[in-house]
C-alpha cells in the first residue's frame, strides 16, 4: 500500500512482530462492560481504571441496578478512576441512552452494523470519543478500527505515520494508511512497543528494530 509517509505501515508492523512475535489480545470483558470500562480508563492508566470498574461491579453487578443509583453513589465507587464526578455522570447517561433506545442494556446488535455506522452509534453516546468507540469495536467485535491511545498517538507521531494533528485526527489518519486487515495487529504492536522501547521519556532507541526504516525520530537524536 503506498502511502505519502518515509516509513511504509506494513513494514512498521513486519518489524515490530519480528521483535515481539504474534500478540493476541483477547477481549476483557463483554461489550457493554468493555464499553463502561474504556470510559474509565479516560484520562488515567488502565489499573486505576481496572480498580474502580471491579468495585462498581462487586457492589452494584447489575447495569439495570447502575443506571438507577445516583451519581453521587457511582462516584464514589469509581473514586480510584479520576474524574469520579463526570465519568459517574456519563455511565448513567450512557446506561439511560442505551436502554431508551434499545429497551434493554446489550449492545451485542452492533456486531451486525458496518464499521462507520457502528462507530457513529457509539459515539452518538454521551462522553464516548473516536478512542473509547474504536476499542470496543476492535476488542469486542474485531472490527477494523483503530484506535489511538497515548502510546499509539507518540510512537506514530515520531515515526512521522501521522502529523502535529489531534487525537481524533490521528484515528483517521492512521485508518487510511493501514490496511483493515492489519489494523487489529498494529494496535497491539504500536502499544507493546511504545510501553517497552519507545517510551514517553528515555525512549530506547539503540533497542529499536525500526531505527533502520529511517525513523525521524531517531535520525533527530544522532
Amino acid at each position: 500500500m503506498k502511502t505519502k509517509n518515509k516509513i511504509n505501515p506494513s513494514e512498521v508492523l513486519s518489524h515490530l512482530v519480528k521483535a515481539n512475535g504474534k500478540i493476541e489480545w483477547a477481549s476483557r470483558y463483554k461489550p457493554l462492560d468493555e464499553l463502561i470500562f474504556t470510559v474509565l480508563t479516560q484520562h488515567t492508566s488502565d489499573t486505576n481504571a481496572e480498580k474502580a470498574f471491579e468495585k462498581l461491579k462487586k457492589e452494584i453487578p447489575i447495569w439495570e441496578d447502575v443506571m438507577k443509583t445516583s451519581t453521587k453513589k457511582i462516584a464514589s465507587l469509581i473514586h480510584s478512576g479520576g474524574l469520579s464526578n463526570q465519568k459517574s455522570i456519563r455511565i448513567k447517561k450512557i446506561l439511560e441512552t442505551i436502554f431508551k433506545e434499545k429497551k434493554e442494556l446489550k449492545i451485542d446488535f452492533l456486531q451486525d452494523l458496518s464499521l462507520e455506522d457502528a462507530r457513529n452509534w457509539l459515539m452518538n453516546l454521551p462522553g464516548v470519543g473516536p478512542k473509547t468507540a474504536a476499542v470496543v469495536l476492535v476488542l469486542c467485535f474485531k472490527k477494523p478500527a483503530m484506535p489511538v491511545d497515548t502510546h499509539i498517538y507518540r510512537v506514530s507521531k515520531r515515526l512521522g505515520l501521522i502529523g502535529n494533528v489531534s487525537n481524533e485526527i490521528a484515528h483517521k489518519e492512521l485508518e487510511k494508511i493501514i490496511p483493515e486487515n492489519d489494523r487489529y495487529d498494529m494496535h497491539i504492536q504500536l502499544i507493546t512497543h511504545g510501553r517497552n522501547i519507545c517510551k514517553s521519556q528515555k525512549p530506547l532507541c539503540n533497542q529499536c528494530n525500526l531505527r533502520n526504516l529511517g525513523c525521524p525520530y531517531f535520525k533527530i537524536l544522532r
